[in-house]
């Protein structure tokens, strides 16, 4: 299955990868192994099939995004240790900043 030689130190050297020589003798049989399989890959017959983006179909499992009533915000804001007149107070958590 091997096809042309790959150049393995060349390819750790763009992904800026320091491979030991015992490391190259290592990945340069997978390497070729791999691409081997590739060009195997393209003998396949897939004339009459379509290209498809993914292996199954695509459901929305969210429901519709509708306006329906929710809690009085004079309900929600009750029991808020603090407030303004229509939101809760929080303390300030940014640390180091100055205002």
């Amino acid at each position: 299955m091997k096809t042309g030689k790959i150049d393995v130190a060349y390819v750790a050297e763009l992904a800026r990868l320091e491979l030991s020589p015992e490391e190259l003798a290592t990945f340069q049989p997978q390497m070729e192994s791999i691409v081997g399989f590739v060009e195997k890959i393209k003998e396949a017959d897939v004339e009459g099939v379509e290209p498809m983006m993914f292996g199954q179909d695509l459901v929305n499992v969210l429901r519709d995004d509708t306006v329906r009533p929710s809690m009085d915000r004079e309900a929600a804001l009750a029991n808020a240790p603090a407030r303004t007149e229509t939101e809760f107070k929080l303390p300030k958590i940014v640390e180091g900043a100055e205002s």
